[in-house]
């Protein structure tokens, strides 16, 4: 714990960044030795291990922070959630996730612009403004959270390739995908960022082509002239009793509690990304708000009018859905629709932007879990060694560690790919749960330390402090009812019971775990003792000159001049 306060650097958020780097130095007294700021120094600043560099541009990071990891949690996974809801409870859901992801986003931007440090993870805002048990809690289940997320996806990519018919086996595809995901996050950070602009840019483009095609079946404009319009809203309903069908209100409802679970995959860490990506991007402090700004779009056209169209052209009851253990590609909506219409050539071109969709979601979450790694050692929750940079700035002996968790993909050899498949979700809502959870605590210490010392937020939404209240209290209800399903007696099974919950014990032992190591250390950070300076030089040099972009008309002038 600190022993003395940082001096307040409000004043170091205005001006020329130049002088703003001067102020701060002297401003900035000698750390004590095993003082909280010392142990921070020590770590953050430690000379030995090259930095990871900020090789990311504005479209990179604008491209990720609509599409980074849009993946077969909307195009496959909305399929189970359409089958068990209906259309009404899969757009209910949507909406209800979409409003909870975004009270989120919106705060942990106000976080992330402050101090966007090489390695600067959420969990490693945890250890600085909450507790170095906090930090270490959330940097693990990120690691490995995020790591298991990168075979659900390989998994999922698996069932789109089934759709066509093919001698190769299952576990040649996993290996191909496994290979060149691996082997994008050693390359450059650049190039991370150039490939998934573009994995981003086929599925932006591929949904807004979704939509568009979905507007056109609802009016008949498809081969077979059917005018879709609301049809299945009415038929077989716009809402899906489940597991309880004596009482098919309650049934409406237990369905639509489910729909709002499954619903939940797509969304799962995607908020987590742009903190993440913080630590790599150019000028960070504008950037970061920028992309949380932006977000409310990838939201709503994405997401909302996704779910809407694919109530609109899939039925809940369609067999490619109801029969997704066998026919595992058809298991997307969108290639059920598509197949219905009679639109020949088309599912297959949709199928391999999935198939990309997945590729590139894996490839995120990756990168993703293992700058977690790279955040923990960087925290001194983790060892040293696993901050070490090669000249691109890549952090290899944390990319490869993380990459073990992809060889969990074939388990579906064994299990099958739709058994697997299930178990990855449940684990994975479950630890998102706990992380935003997690990011509302984070928000709350760090909005305290801020005006215990008299800083201001370079980014302050407007939405915050209210939408954070809202996050958490959704954050708590989605964790407790993620697994509600296992109790009742005709859908019990040990091993989806035991997947959606494990996350929730691994969790508290990791955090009391620590807590029982560290015993003298408080529980939280005083907030007038928080070290809100170290690394900010940094952070401010980082920052380009704010150049607004010129007129045409302007251009042509200079030209001619």
């Amino acid at each position: 714990m600190a022993d003395e306060k940082p001096t307040p650097v409000a004043a170091a958020h205005h001006g020329d960044p130049e002088n703003q780097t001067t102020g701060l130095a002297s401003a900035h007294p000698e750390p004590k030795s095993g003082t909280m700021q010392a142990m921070i120094e020590r770590d953050l600043l430690d000379e030995r291990y090259a930095n990871t560099q900020r090789g990311l541009k504005n479209r990179h990071v604008q491209l990720m922070a609509l599409g980074g990891t849009i993946g077969t949690g909307l195009f496959v996974g909305s399929g189970q959630a359409l089958n068990i809801g209906g259309p009404l409870s899969l757009l209910l859901g949507y909406i209800f996730i979409s409003t909870l992801v975004y009270s989120i986003v919106t705060g942990i931007a106000e976080v992330g612009a402050y101090l966007p440090v090489h390695g600067g993870t959420m969990s490693y805002h945890g250890f600085r403004y909450v507790s170095r048990s906090l930090g270490f809690a959330m940097g693990y289940l990120y690691w490995y959270s995020l790591g298991i997320l990168v075979p659900y996806e390989i998994v999922a990519a698996s069932l789109v390739i089934d759709y066509w018919p093919n001698s190769v086996p299952l576990a040649a595809w996993i290996t191909i995908m496994l290979v060149v995901i691996v082997a994008l996050n050693y390359m450059p950070v650049g190039v991370y960022g150039e490939t998934e602009f573009w994995f981003a840019g086929i599925k932006i483009i591929t949904l807004i082509g979704l939509l568009l095609l979905s507007f056109i079946l609802f009016w008949g404009g498809g081969p077979n002239r059917q005018r879709l319009g609301f049809h299945y809203w009415k038929d077989p309903g716009a809402m899906n009793a489940y597991l309880v069908t004596s009482n098919q209100d309650t049934g409406r409802f237990i369905g639509l509690l489910q729909c709002i679970v499954r619903s939940a995959i797509a969304f799962i860490f995607a908020p987590e990304l742009i903190i993440v990506t913080a630590g790599e991007m150019e000028s960070p402090r504008r950037n970061v708000p920028k992309a949380a700004r932006r977000y409310i779009y990838r939201l709503v056209i994405f997401y909302l009018l996704g779910a809407l169209a694919i109530g609109v052209i899939c039925s809940s009851q369609d067999p490619a859905l109801l029969d997704g253990d066998t026919n595992n590609a058809s298991a997307s909506p969108f290639v059920a629709a598509i197949q219905n219409a009679g639109i020949p050539v088309l599912r297959h071109i949709v199928n391999a932007a999935i198939l990309t969709s997945a590729w590139s979601a894996g490839n995120s979450f990756l990168y993703m879990s293992s700058r977690s790694l790279y955040g923990l050692a960087v925290s001194g929750n983790a060892p040293s060694i696993l901050k070490t940079c090669n000249r691109w700035g890549v952090p290899w002996i944390a990319v490869s560690v993380s990459s073990l968790f992809s060889l969990l993909s074939y388990l579906a050899v064994s299990s099958g790919s739709y058994e697997v498949f299930n178990w990855l979700m449940n684990f994975t809502n479950t630890s998102g749960f706990i992380s935003w959870i997690c990011c509302c605590i984070v928000y709350f210490r760090f909005t305290a330390a801020t005006k215990a010392q008299g800083v201001e937020k370079p980014y302050k939404s407007r939405l915050q402090p209210y939408g954070i209240y809202i996050g958490l209290g959704m954050s708590v209800f989605m964790l407790l009812i993620n697994g509600f399903t296992s109790f009742f007696p005709q859908n019990w099974s040990a091993s989806n019971f035991f997947t959606a919950y494990i996350g929730i014990p691994a969790f508290v032992v990791l955090y009391v775990g620590h807590r029982v190591c560290y015993w003298g250390d408080p529980w939280v950070w005083n907030s007038g003792e928080v070290d809100l300076t170290t690394g900010l030089e940094e952070i401010l040099a980082a920052e380009r000159p704010y150049q607004p972009r010129d007129t045409w008309g302007r251009k042509v002038k200079a030209l001619i001049e």
